[in-house]
């Protein structure tokens, strides 16, 4: 699956379009030509190691050479681990540790980790092209992420090569046409999943990869981008497209074709406004953790006539081909159509587990005897029902559910009737310990407000009063973390 929906399409497209470019990188063009160069050359560095390799270490810069890393180590049969550049060194460490990491490429040729075998990636002598992969099984590693764990210590996401073709297939079995002519945006963490969709997508069909630098991703930048270089496919997180909010009576993109919303729930009223925006665009919500290989359900917007939707969030609709989802409660009973519990996720695209983490993997996978088959599911933490159509409605996290004077309150149902008020405005409640250590909310509300007392009487009406929020913070901005999604935990420390 690997090869067939991931090398060979990569290898078609350097033959056939090596002087089209493959990427534009702060303001730069790289051909497919310069591209299969650069892999070539990253690849006959890591041959010439002797260190025990398994699982590459990848620092991720925005360069041309760290994406050509990703597809050398691939050539070569391996799988690389992610490290932000900018994260906390003793972060970083522990991921080398865990993944028994023993060579690290760097761009930038940081010896900071001087016990481990470099690459400076940018500074190595051109070789001719050799793009001949080796023939490994699928269900060798592709790559493995990172992600924050209850511990305190990240956890690591194995995905293997089996993984990401079964959902390339997938993906194209959505219905998207994308070729040489495409302009495909790139705005996500290289440690965020949706990235390999956002680079895989164009460079398996010839298209062009525009990137954004992640220190200019809340800003104007991100507009220019898309309308001077006519991007015509995009994946974004909804946070962004708030962040372009007060550009949306100027913005005009009739060149988008495709745009995806992922990463967090997509509210309809903010996409009422930006269909607007990209009026020949076809809308999906594409929603998946990790653990399912990026995406494992989807939705398309309809831009003339009702789109489901629950506390004003789009339905994350159903699952994608290779793909199937069920609703359990907490003794993994399955439950009915309208009956809520948590998704669970079962399919081709599932992660065999967390990398040496079998408590892990115990808590948080479980297999299922339907028929004469066995199928193996995934835990996604997120509370749904499935509709009378068959649709998943998406109620909230499960972490989001919090106790409140013995009450079990849905943080999204606050936020939904805040933005009712506010006409979309944005707003995040969260739970805290107040001073008698009971659980009370708080409730941050983005850009100008004012009129606490109207709000809270407006609320009054809408829900009881344990969900009524405590007290009432305003922001500017939110911050965004490095998926561009809201970040939550830094807004918990204004409190």
């Amino acid at each position: 699956m690997f090869d067939k929906y991931v090398l060979n399409p990569l290898l078609e497209a350097v033959d056939k379009f090596a002087q089209n470019n493959a990427f534009c990188i702060n303001e730069k063009f790289y051909t497919y030509k310069e591209f299969a160069t650069s892999i070539s050359k990253i690849r006959r560095a890591i041959q010439k190691q002797e260190a025990n390799i398994e699982n590459i270490g990848l620092v991720v810069n925005d360069d041309i050479e760290t994406y050509a890393s990703i597809f050398a180590i691939w050539l070569e049969g391996y799988a690389y681990v992610p490290i932000h550049p900018q994260q906390p060194h003793e972060r970083s460490v522990e991921i080398i540790s865990q993944a028994d990491v023993h060579l690290l490429i760097d761009s930038t040729g940081n010896k900071e980790y001087n016990k481990i075998a470099l690459i400076n990636s940018s500074s190595l002598k051109d070789e001719e092209i050799n793009l001949k992969y080796k023939q490994v099984p699928d269900d060798t590693l592709s790559y493995i992420l990172f992600t924050s764990g209850s511990t305190g210590k990240p956890k690591g996401v194995q995905i293997t090569r089996g993984n990401v073709g079964s959902f390339m297939k997938s993906f194209w079995d959505v219905g998207f046409i994308v070729d040489q002519n495409d302009k495909c945006l790139q705005c996500f963490d290289l440690t965020f999943d949706v990235s390999v969709q956002s680079f895989l997508v164009p460079l398996t069909r010839g298209a062009c990869t525009f990137t954004i630098p992640h220190d200019r991703i809340k800003y104007s930048y991100v507009y220019g981008l898309l309308e001077d270089h006519q991007i015509t496919f995009g994946a974004m997180a909804p946070s962004m497209i708030r962040y372009l909010r007060p550009y949306f009576d100027e913005i005009n993109i009739p060149s988008m074709r495709y745009n995806i919303l992922t990463a967090e729930a997509s509210p309809l009223s903010l996409i009422d406004e930006w269909a607007k925006c990209i009026p020949h665009a076809e809308i999906y919500d594409f929603y998946g953790p990790t653990e399912a290989t990026i995406y494992c359900t989807y939705n398309q917007y309809n831009r003339h006539g009702v789109n489901k939707q629950l506390n004003g969030m789009l339905s994350i609709g159903r699952p994608m081909n290779g793909l199937s989802a069920i609703i359990v409660d907490e003794n993994k009973k399955l439950l009915g159509e309208n009956q809520r519990g948590e998704l669970c996720v079962s399919g081709d695209q599932i992660t065999p587990g967390y990398w040496q983490n079998e408590e892990k993997n115990a808590e948080c996978f479980f297999e299922l005897k339907e028929g004469n088959a066995i199928k193996r599911y995934y835990k996604t933490g997120d509370s749904c029902y499935f509709d009378n159509d068959g649709d998943i409605m998406l109620a909230g996290r499960l972490d989001y559910q919090v106790k409140i004077q013995g009450y079990r309150v849905e943080l999204g149902e606050i936020e939904y009737h805040v933005r009712e008020f506010l006409s979309g405005q944005n707003a995040v409640a969260i739970a805290y310990p107040a001073q008698n250590e009971n659980m009370e909310i708080a409730l941050f509300v983005e850009g100008e407000f004012s009129d606490n007392e109207r709000l809270i009487d407006y609320l009054i009406r809408k829900i009881p009063s344990y969900m009524i929020p405590s007290k009432i913070i305003v922001k500017d901005i939110f911050p965004l973390n490095a998926n561009g999604k809201t970040d939550r935990i830094s807004l918990k420390t204004f409190l």
